[in-house]
């Protein structure tokens, strides 16, 4: 019945632990016992239970001091209290405290397994409860980035774990893959959300504007500088700096960004007095920054300081099976092609949308529906509908056009056969030993087989 569920029995009759033991034992619980209400404490240290079954009445610390103090320590297991001194009021002061239940002694087997039956019922409608808000509020989706990948669930819970800290992050990854969206979603659940969560493309801005730009000016700095004027880490005191293609700086200004991670003061272009900041500063970049620094075009100081703690994106083609909850996330939440409503993506279109590799990534694929919706008839986005490159690689990877002209079934099987292979390489990363493991066939099958086909 209990699926091997442990439970904590305490009390401090020999003989009632004795009895509730062998009891509960055959009823397939692993039990552990108790004599008082600190020993009972002690075991909450070591072990998860649950559910809890305490007599009120015993020496050292009695049953409601225990449930007190258990509740204080944030046990969720269901207490269930005993007396063989029960009145209605002792009944009604423990569950005001806490407790799920009470049960007066003597009692008998059934009383006790029907307490803990209804008591499991109560733990498993709460898990459904659970599991149901979690699809309400989209189970695969945190902080507005929606995946089912693997990788990409680590890293919501690396999110989760760096969000209300402010430790340095950088967000690797390659153009389209949602580096901002990571960084929002790491601003807006951590305790800086109330404050600016500010961002600024450091490849998209000259290098005597973007100096500017992030420190601020005082009036008369240069030319055009008639009034002071804040700048980016100013306006994100307190929040939020996302420094977006961080790998495109200008090396002089990686300098005074160096300074100011390592003073955590700033100062204005022009100015002499230096101001303090609270910034917690994101960078993102597309580059490969440890290449950059061997080739002395990325400051070795600056890229340890910022590289503390990374988040590393895997592009679209390694999470392909992502790609029909992103389109359909798209088609829903989008109002493309005028205000149609775009009903369903049809089969053709779905393979040939999860065959492609997405060198854009998301946004690429965002954009390609887009394109689809304005092309499509009847609410119903088919193969026809997308770009020719995206059908042309299609065509290729299924070794024939769909012209219903080609009826060899030698040719069918190898074309099916090369896109299995080549499904499974994208979705493993390009790792063989588990590509093979997902076809069923050996390593050695799967390499000649690679060779065969010409597969990159």
């Amino acid at each position: 019945m209990s699926n091997g569920q442990h439970i904590l029995v305490i009390d401090d009759e020999e003989n009632m632990r004795h009895m509730l033991s062998v009891m509960l034992t055959r009823q397939g619980y692993c039990v552990i016992l108790a004599a008082h209400g600190e020993e009972g404490l002690c075991c909450l240290m070591d072990n998860v239970y649950d559910f809890i079954l305490c007599d009120i009445r015993m020496p050292e610390m009695d049953g409601k001091t225990f449930l007190v103090r258990a509740l204080e320590q944030h046990v969720t297991a269901p207490i269930i209290m005993m007396s063989a001194y029960g009145t209605v009021e002792v009944a009604v002061e423990c569950m005001k405290l806490g407790a799920y239940d009470f049960i007066s002694k003597p009692f008998k087997k059934d009383e006790i397994i029907m307490v803990l039956k209804k008591a499991e019922e109560r733990e498993r409608l709460k898990e459904e409860n659970c599991q149901l808000r979690e699809v309400v509020a989209g189970q695969y989706s945190y902080g507005g980035i929606l995946s089912r990948n693997s990788r990409m669930q680590e890293i919501f819970k690396q999110i989760r774990r760096v969000a209300d800290l402010k430790t340095t992050i950088i967000i690797l990854g390659e153009s389209g893959t949602g580096k901002e969206l990571v960084a929002r979603a790491i601003h807006n659940n951590g305790l800086r959300s109330q404050k600016q969560f500010v961002a600024v493309n450091c490849g998209a801005i000259s290098e005597n504007l973007l100096e500017s730009e992030l420190f601020g000016h005082i009036r008369g700095a240069f030319t055009d500088a008639s009034s002071d004027r804040s700048g980016l880490f100013e306006q994100a005191d307190g929040g939020t700096l996302f420094l977006d293609e961080v790998g495109e700086m200008p090396v002089s200004l990686q300098v005074k960004l160096l300074r100011v991670l390592q003073e955590g003061e700033i100062r204005r272009v022009g100015g002499a007095v230096s101001q303090k900041v609270d910034v917690r500063v994101i960078s993102a970049t597309s580059r490969n920054l440890s290449a950059d620094v061997e080739g002395g075009r990325f400051r070795e100081d600056l890229y340890f300081r910022l590289n503390v703690f990374c988040l590393q994106l895997p592009p679209l083609r390694e999470r392909v099976e992502d790609i029909p909850l992103l389109a359909e996330h798209f088609l829903k939440h989008s109002d493309y092609g005028e205000g149609k409503q775009i009903l369903h993506i049809e089969p053709d279109a779905m393979r040939t949308l999860m065959a492609h590799r997405w060198p854009g990534n998301v946004r690429e694929l965002e954009n390609v529906l887009e394109r689809a919706s304005i092309l499509c008839d009847g609410g119903r986005i088919t193969a026809a509908c997308l770009p020719p490159a995206i059908r042309l690689i299609d065509e290729h990877a299924s070794g024939y056009a769909a012209s219903g002209e080609n009826f060899s079934i030698k040719k069918a099987e190898e074309a099916i056969e090369r896109e299995l292979i080549w499904k499974a390489l994208a979705k493993t990363g390009g790792n063989r030993t588990q590509s093979a493991k997902i076809l069923e066939i050996s390593h050695r099958s799967l390499l000649y087989k690679i060779k065969e086909y010409g597969i990159e």
